[in-house]
């Protein structure tokens, strides 16, 4: 059986609403997963913002995108995109190109340095997964995603 959320976290007070309780459980829930990729993360040198990134990137494909297309698609907004792509490009994750009609139109793309750290990321981010939601069953997976896309206002 599942310990309680106000035992984990030791509040001796009851919540006062069910929707304060699923609040603080998703919010407890994603520090602890996000503390785990980010310990994964540590050897490689990047965050998980980085990570994500990255495989944005990488689904784009060699036509890449621009900065705001990039921060759009990020799963948590950060407030500078920019120095963010500037941090990555330096590194030699990922390259930009200015566009030679409009040169405000800057495009984004992963490089062969940032696909080969994705692809040795892969097994890391595996495990994560499966030491924290290997344990639940297809069906239960498939709950919470159609729950939390419920909580996200997605339906």
């Amino acid at each position: 059986m599942p310990r309680p959320l106000r035992e984990e976290i030791r509040q001796n007070i009851p919540f006062e609403r069910p929707e304060e309780e699923a609040f603080v459980s998703i919010s407890r829930t994603a520090a602890v997963l996000g503390h785990a990729l980010g310990e994964a993360f540590k050897p490689f040198g990047i965050t998980a913002t980085q990570y994500n990134v990255l495989r944005i990137l990488r689904g784009a494909g060699k036509a890449g995108l621009c900065r705001n297309e990039v921060r759009d698609r990020l799963i948590a907004q950060v407030p500078d995109v920019t120095r963010l792509l500037d941090r990555m490009e330096a590194a030699g994750l990922i390259a930009r190109q200015r566009d030679e009609q409009d040169r405000r139109l800057v495009t984004t793309t992963i490089t062969q340095s940032g696909i080969r750290l994705l692809d040795r990321l892969k097994e890391p981010v595996a495990e994560v997964q499966r030491q924290h939601l290997g344990h639940m069953t297809p069906g239960q997976l498939a709950t919470l995603n159609d729950l939390l896309s419920i909580a996200r206002g997605g339906g």
